[in-house]
């Protein structure tokens, strides 16, 4: 008789407890199932995406404070911004 080893690989998780319209719940199952997900997967790829917004406004502020030191003598006319 063979013997088969599966190899399982696991990242610390941490469950949360949400509270949402009970139609809401119902309509976004559905969406997932649409999409061939569970709605646990569906949430932890919006949850990816949502923390990911915020490096990006931090990146985004830190241009801009490398930046500051830029200074802009407008409003330009449109003759002006065309100007080459």
């Amino acid at each position: 008789m063979p013997f088969y080893t599966n190899y399982v690989y696991t990242i610390f998780v941490k469950n949360i407890t949400l509270t949402a319209d009970e139609n809401l719940i119902e309509q976004a199952r559905a969406v997932a199932r649409l999409q061939h997900k569970t709605l646990n997967i569906a949430f932890r790829e919006w949850l990816s995406q949502y923390a990911l917004q915020d490096g990006a406004a931090q990146e985004y502020e830190a241009l801009m404070a490398r930046l500051r030191y830029a200074r802009s003598t407008g409003p330009y006319t449109r003759d002006e911004m065309n100007e080459r």
